[in-house]
């Protein structure tokens, strides 16, 4: 039967597109090297039709898919298990640009197509296409509509959700549903788009999407403030919505030894602030976005940091002068997960909170950690904008940090996850649930929200071989 299945998948794809033998470590690993599995096949199909026919050959096989983008996810969901049986979907050789549509404001691109890549098209036809993250040079659009993708201007644009207005996707039957209109009004029923997104490939196989552009701002600048503690960074964000409105696009916040991090591994680097012996507790990264003018937007800036200042939230501030200024910024917030990955292995998590709730629940989780866990040091950074944070726990300083991960990180899950249920918060804010998290869902999602969800997949996946063992434990 596996021969037969190869032999099909070979007459589908061709030959030279399923990979059976050689390093496959690039689709059988996960991005963060935790999990290491075994595909029977590794298979590139090069169209919607091919993945359909692909998904069909398998489900009459009954082998199951794990449908892969860049690879590049957080929470293992694009990994294939260690058991040799399961076919690994590539999907990064489905990246044409189907349609650029400048009056409806869209694109209609392929699952394979690189984030970054979408970004430059967009710009070169004067236009913006606002999803932005850490690794966007190489994860794929299908990925980000498969975790519903967070980034850096959620606080305007919305997740990959909100920019999402349709999708061809391939059924675990091998059917191909076409909702690729592009309307932003369409009151016919379900919302099956919706259905998908954010399932990580557990319920089809998104091929195609048809994403939201917009126009370019006429100018951005950046500002970067030192904060006194979590309650200043969220008066300023309340200043900044009320100022700023819609020109808010960015605003993230970095705790001091985040950028202690940065400073020791990148000291390239200059950090503003940080590397003062009074260094604020504090950082806030601030960007607004103006359709009229950069004179428009720096006057809007420099109010909104006089009020600030005058409130007292913000002790200090810089606006960058120039385009490259304000990079240097950015890029110092997206060097922190680098340095701290220098610095040792770590525990990370995706949590997010209300934003009004986040000043008590720092308060209170980083006086437990400390009262539980000797010498235990935080790295919280993150999207405060929309009440995202990485709120990251390091091993003690000299200790070894593998012992720390094999013998602690149970255990710091557990404080740090009950926390945010505490605090109505969610354990994954937009990174997904994966292999990694099934356990959490299953203890923290309501016992109705866990029955429909798997009266879904029950539904549409009868099989259950649409990337078994990820978001949902395994019946």
């Amino acid at each position: 039967m596996t021969s037969a299945l190869l032999d099909r998948l070979r007459h589908i794809v061709g030959a030279a597109h399923v990979l059976t033998e050689g390093d496959l470590t690039a689709y059988e690993q996960d991005w963060r090297k935790r999990v290491h599995g075994k595909a029977l096949a590794v298979v590139r199909p090069a169209s919607t039709q091919e993945v359909a026919a692909v998904v069909k050959a398998c489900a009459e096989a009954g082998t199951s898919i794990v449908p892969q983008g860049g690879n590049t996810g957080l929470s293992v969901g694009s990994t294939p298990d260690e058991s040799g049986t399961q076919v690994v979907l590539s999907l990064t050789r489905m990246n044409a640009v189907r349609a650029i549509d400048r009056d409806n404001l869209t694109m209609t691109v392929e699952a394979g197509c690189i984030l970054q890549s979408l970004q430059e098209l967009a710009d070169k036809e004067g236009l913006l296409f606002p999803l932005s993250l850490a690794a966007e040079g190489s994860c794929t659009i299908g990925g980000n509509l498969g975790t519903n993708a967070g980034g850096t201007q959620v606080v305007r644009y919305g997740n990959t959700r909100e920019l999402c207005l349709g999708l061809e996707v391939v059924t675990p039957q091998g059917e191909v549903w076409d909702g690729l209109s592009g309307l932003r009004k369409d009151n016919t029923g379900y919302d099956l788009r919706n259905l998908f997104i954010g399932s990580e490939g557990t319920l089809g196989v998104i091929t195609a999407a048809t994403m939201k552009l917009f126009p370019q701002p006429a100018a951005s600048l950046t500002a970067w403030a030192a904060v006194a503690d979590m309650e200043a960074a969220v008066r300023l964000l309340g200043l900044a919505h009320q100022h700023l409105g819609a020109g808010l696009t960015g605003f993230e916040v970095m705790g001091r030894f985040a950028l202690q991090l940065v400073i020791k591994h990148m000291p390239q680097l200059r950090v503003p602030f940080a590397g003062q012996d009074d260094a604020p507790p504090y950082c806030v990264l601030l960007e607004n976005s103006d359709s009229e003018s950069e004179a428009h937007a720096r006057e809007r800036f420099e109010t909104l940091l006089e009020l600030a200042f005058e409130d007292g939230c913000v002790q200090d501030a810089v606006v960058a002068e120039s385009l490259a200024q304000a990079h240097e910024l950015w890029h110092i917030r997206e060097s922190i997960p680098l340095a701290q990955a220098e610095e040792g292995l770590n525990i990370k998590h995706d949590i997010s909170i209300a934003a009004s709730r986040i000043p008590a629940f720092v308060a209170h989780t980083d006086a437990l950690l400390a009262r539980k866990i000797d010498g235990v040091r935080l790295v919280n950074f993150g999207h405060l904008g929309d009440g995202n944070l990485h709120y990251n726990v390091q091993a003690p300083e000299g200790g070894d940090a593998r012992e720390f991960l094999r013998t602690q990180e149970a255990r710091v899950n557990d404080l740090v996850y009950d926390a945010v249920a505490q605090f109505g918060g969610s354990f994954s804010a937009e990174h997904g649930v994966g292999q990694l998290k099934t356990d959490k869902l299953a203890l923290y999602k309501s016992p109705v929200a866990l029955s429909m969800m798997r009266a879904i997949k029950q539904a549409l996946d009868p099989q259950g071989i649409m990337n078994p063992g990820c978001v949902l434990t395994r019946p």
